[in-house]
């Protein structure tokens, strides 16, 4: 049998990462009451919540420390996601 190497996280990375998340959120709450315009507004927010979310899938979910057969296969509903979110929108933009 093979032995699997277990990459094991210093605590205090953990906390940085969840220092991290609630800096964002903070950003984010703080976001919404600036008055910017709207949508100025969901483009940033759109952008931080994928941060957070990144920031999630590589520390809490360990994506940081799996091959790259694993980050493959993470990465490919992501793409796809982008892909059914871009559709519509170069639609209106084409076709008013």
């Amino acid at each position: 049998m093979s032995e699997q190497s277990q990459a094991t996280v210093p605590k205090p990375r953990y906390l940085a990462v969840f220092a991290g998340l609630a800096v964002l959120t903070a950003v984010e709450v703080g976001l919404v009451f600036t008055g910017a315009a709207q949508s100025v507004q969901v483009v940033l927010l759109i952008a931080l919540a994928f941060s957070k979310a990144t920031l999630v899938a590589l520390y809490y979910m360990h994506l940081k420390f799996e091959g790259p057969l694993i980050r493959i296969i993470a990465a490919v509903p992501i793409l796809l996601l982008l892909l059914v979110i871009m559709i519509p929108i170069f639609d209106v933009w084409i076709f008013g």
